[in-house]
């Protein structure tokens, strides 16, 4: 199974609440920062909101 990095890159000042909340559960807070997590429904369907605010790449 292939695995995502996620990296945020504009901030958050003007989102909505939900869209923060789905920042938080990605473990993003500040700009430039990188997570990795699995590729997944799930994790897809989270990006699908935030698409705006984070850059994604796939890892192997």
């Amino acid at each position: 199974m292939s695995k995502l990095k996620i990296t945020q890159v504009k901030g958050l000042v003007n989102t909505n609440q939900n869209q923060r909340r789905v920042m938080q559960s990605l473990g993003l807070r500040k700009i430039h920062q990188s997570v990795e997590h699995q590729d997944n429904p799930a994790i897809r369907g989270q990006i699908r909101k935030v698409s705006h605010l984070v850059q994604v790449e796939e890892i192997g």
